[in-house]
């Protein structure tokens, strides 16, 4: 059976070989006849697929010229149908010899799936019912010398595609509409922000000191200036600059890089948008997030229920607002109010037999309780507020319970959607626990931050009260797509290299 096997692949291959030597041979033959498609600089489109289909009344009779991909023919002697796939979607075309003409039909019946063609032509309905063009001039715009995937069974392999996107964007309507939405889900954040008069900024990629964030960044050099620099992993501490500058509020969306793990949640590079309003605090930052999330949801699905998997998620009502104590007293049965030390946590997470590391102290502790035994739970909006002051140093403290800070994380569908704070301006207190993480780094911690002293001075010359959020795009779009990989709201997500 094996042996056939092989026998079949190496005919399967064989054939393929000869179907592209096929193709070339007809590229050669049509430059030879000065037919070359790729000398051809431009066509004009008039319309596009769906704009005929919802246009059909008024564009009955009428003229138009489409450009887009053969998806597949049907040569019937004199006349022939082909299938037009463009930006918007696809459309037929009726293409006969009387109307285009002798020797342009023949130069189309050798045309493949997969050439990319303009069509002018007359708009009109089949006996069956389809709207399509009745081609008065077909022209070939570029010879395709590759073979798509079998129309029926489309391109399934994740693998393939991932790593030649192009080719999963041709044979996968769903991969494009994701994409659209993508940018209409981008584009509509810009436009509430701008509204609420926020100014959209772009700050550097490569820096000195890579803070705001608990990771590993990315290291390389800088030849002209001869330093080690390294790729950002969040936007934070230059916005804040801008605040301390008197630029009230301000956001960026751009991409961030942290040299960790690929899952379904996580990819190195990713999208970052990050936000910072003077004279607000985290409550500020949780009604803008719920208002923001309403309002794209609204605006690119047209309701703010929307299906993840097996659920549906309810974006309009009210979210539901946590101590991260009380989820962990909810979820794990263990109330950390009640805690008297860092030994005792040790002791819990020992009983529950939860990995921890010598340097960990209570707060981290109740972290871990957190990620073991609360994160899955959170399928609707959920606001887990006043994380423990160990795994937040950025983060001003809770004025009467100084363990503890005032931040929140949004959790959707079990996952971290967005991350904010009533920002840390006491230069005072950051330095301490600029100092604190440095410790923590020279204990082990790769991800721990360093002091940023250029940082340090802008907080000394005085930065307003703040409340600031960072939110992760690609999860947004991963919620309002109903895609269940990172990897699936990226248009290239990083791949290990075949060779």
């Amino acid at each position: 059976m094996a042996e056939e096997r092989n026998q079949g692949n190496g005919q399967q291959t064989q054939d393929i070989k000869q179907l592209l030597k096929v193709r070339r041979e007809k590229l050669t033959a049509l430059q030879e006849n000065g037919k070359d498609p790729f000398r051809i600089t431009r066509y004009d489109v008039t319309h596009h697929s769906q704009e005929i289909k919802d246009n059909y009344a008024a564009l009955e009779g009428k003229s138009v010229s489409i450009a887009g991909r053969i998806m597949s023919k049907r040569i019937m002697g004199k006349a022939s149908f082909c299938n037009v796939q463009d930006l918007q979607g696809n459309i037929q075309s009726y293409v006969a010899r009387d109307n285009i003409g002798e020797e342009p039909y023949a130069d189309f019946k050798k045309y493949d799936v997969g050439d990319i063609v303009g069509i002018e032509g007359e708009v009109f309905t089949t006996k069956t019912g389809e709207i399509s063009i009745h081609a008065a001039k077909v022209t070939l715009l570029s010879k395709s010398l590759q073979i798509l995937p079998e129309k029926y069974h489309g391109l399934v392999n994740t693998d393939i595609r991932y790593r030649q996107r192009y080719t999963d964007l041709i044979m996968n309507e769903d991969v494009k509409k994701t994409f659209v939405m993508r940018s209409r889900i981008i584009s509509s954040i810009r436009r509430y922000l701008d509204a609420q008069g926020f100014l959209e900024v772009e700050t550097p990629m490569l820096v000195a000191n890579a803070g705001g964030a608990a990771a590993r960044p990315f290291e390389t050099h800088y030849n002209a200036l001869d330093e080690d620099v390294k790729l950002r992993i969040s936007l934070e501490l230059y916005l804040k600059r801008l605040i301390v500058g008197g630029m009230e509020r301000v956001y960026e969306i751009g991409r961030v890089f942290r040299n960790e793990g690929l899952d379904t949640r996580h990819n190195p590079e990713f999208t970052l948008m990050e936000l910072y309003q003077a004279y607000t605090d985290y409550y500020g930052m949780m009604e803008l997030t719920e208002n923001l999330f309403r309002h794209v949801a609204e605006e690119v699905c047209g309701t703010t229920t929307v299906p993840y998997g097996d659920e549906m998620i309810d974006l309009g009502k009210p979210f539901a607002r946590m101590t991260m104590v009380e989820a962990v007293k909810k979820y794990a049965g263990v109330d950390f109010d009640a805690v008297k030390d860092t030994a005792e946590a040790k002791k819990l997470a020992d009983e529950r037999e939860l990995h921890y590391e010598d340097r960990h102290k209570k707060g981290d502790i109740l972290s871990l309780f957190f990620e073991e035994y609360v994160e899955e739970h959170l399928v609707q909006p959920t606001f887990i507020m006043d994380h423990p002051i160990e795994i937040s140093p950025l983060t001003k403290k809770k004025p009467d319970n100084p363990d503890y800070v005032e931040r929140f994380e949004l959790f959707i569908t079990g996952r971290e959607m967005c991350n904010a704070y009533s920002e840390l301006n006491d230069p005072v207190d950051q330095r301490e626990r600029f100092q604190a993480q440095e410790a923590a780094l020279a204990a082990g911690d790769e991800e721990a931050n360093t002091t940023d002293e250029d940082f340090m001075n802008a907080l000394e010359i005085g930065m307003p009260p703040t409340g600031g959020i960072g939110y992760g795009i690609d999860r947004l779009v991963m919620l309002l797509t109903n895609s269940p990989a990172i990897r699936d709201v990226l248009l290239f997500p990083t791949m290990r290299q075949l060779d």
